[in-house]
């Protein structure tokens, strides 16, 4: 029987869970709503994992409230020359919801990146990277119901650095 061997570090160029789960809906509504025979029918795009083999933007996630974009561009700018820097905001409010997206020239400054910098702590926060097919205006907002980020608004525990308590917990102290 031959061993099999297993490798401790992950691939960095492989997609997020987020981005993942993302490519898993858009399959199954592609499979279920068309039909073979529609003469309509959208040319299939190129395949989602293929986008992240030449993908030059991050996702950059868990960051705090209170970073700014200058602290973003100061740290991601020793892993290559930023291309562009979008700041991620609350729908409503406008302001910061901890995330961004860090857009580079090349790949290889994007997967540098990933391997030097996510991890790493951010603003007494440790911060998040990963490859992201790229941005396109709208994704910038956060997708809560409350304009934030979702997992802030089930949050149960205070977090200075994302705004206090969670917003569903925040709405129940408020009511007592």
């Amino acid at each position: 029987m031959r061993p099999t061997t297993r490798n401790t570090v992950d691939r960095l160029d492989k997609p997020s869970s987020y981005a993942a789960s993302k490519n898993k809906k858009r399959r199954f509504n592609r499979d279920r709503d068309h039909d073979d025979e529609d003469p309509y029918r959208r040319e299939k795009t190129p395949d989602f994992e293929d986008k992240l083999k030449e993908a030059t933007t991050l996702y950059v996630g868990n960051l705090s409230f209170y970073t700014t974009e200058e602290q973003i561009h100061e740290l991601f700018a020793k892993c290559g020359e930023i291309k562009r820097l979008v700041m991620g905001l609350d729908r409503f409010q406008k302001t910061p919801c901890g995330f961004c997206f860090v857009e580079y020239y090349t790949h290889q400054d994007a997967l540098d990146c990933m391997k030097y910098i996510g991890g790493t702590k951010l603003d007494e926060r440790i911060i998040r990277t990963d490859l992201d097919e790229g941005f396109a205006e709208g994704r910038q907002y956060g997708r809560g119901k409350s304009g934030g980020q979702v997992r802030d608004e089930y949050r149960d525990e205070y977090d200075p650095g994302r705004g206090g308590y969670g917003r569903a917990l925040a709405e129940d102290l408020d009511h007592d």
